[in-house]
């Protein structure tokens, strides 16, 4: 996927146990937050504030614009730099936003491009990051 071709959602992206995630919510959620967050666990960052997605057969590929690639963004810091990931398969999306977070909430899903992704929505909290690498790396039960 060439860097100028996709869909441009408004959302961070990293890619963590082989498997990427887009972490949307509007400004102030926390999206940078939280990719920052799981990136001190070892995910790779694949774009800050804004991610390229193009659907190939039935996966979606996420990968960073060119002007944004390799940066993110650290509130009170800075621009920071990391080494750019991507492109990479979706596996997950985080909706951050002010929700009404269930403590066992139902599996959801959300559609991309016309293919259907497992959908987290939560509001970023301090446990956020660990939860959702111990699901990529160990899956839900109920």
């Amino acid at each position: 996927m060439s860097a100028d071709s996709g869909r441009r959602v408004r959302g961070s992206s990293v890619l963590l146990a082989g498997q990427g995630v887009l972490i949307t919510g509007s400004s102030g959620a926390g999206k940078s937050s939280l990719a920052l967050d799981l990136m001190a666990m070892g995910a790779e960052l694949i774009s800050d504030d804004w991610t390229l997605v193009r659907r190939n057969g039935s996966e979606l590929l996420a990968e960073a614009p060119d002007a944004i690639r390799g940066q993110i963004e650290a509130r009170g810091i800075g621009i920071l730099s990391a080494e750019p990931a991507g492109p990479a398969t979706l596996a997950l999306v985080v909706q951050l936003g002010d929700h009404d977070d269930q403590r066992l909430p139902p599996f959801r899903v959300t559609e991309i491009a016309g293919v259907s992704l497992p959908l987290v929505k939560a509001t970023y909290r301090p446990h956020l990051g660990a939860a959702l690498r111990q699901l990529l790396i160990g899956g839900r039960r109920a």
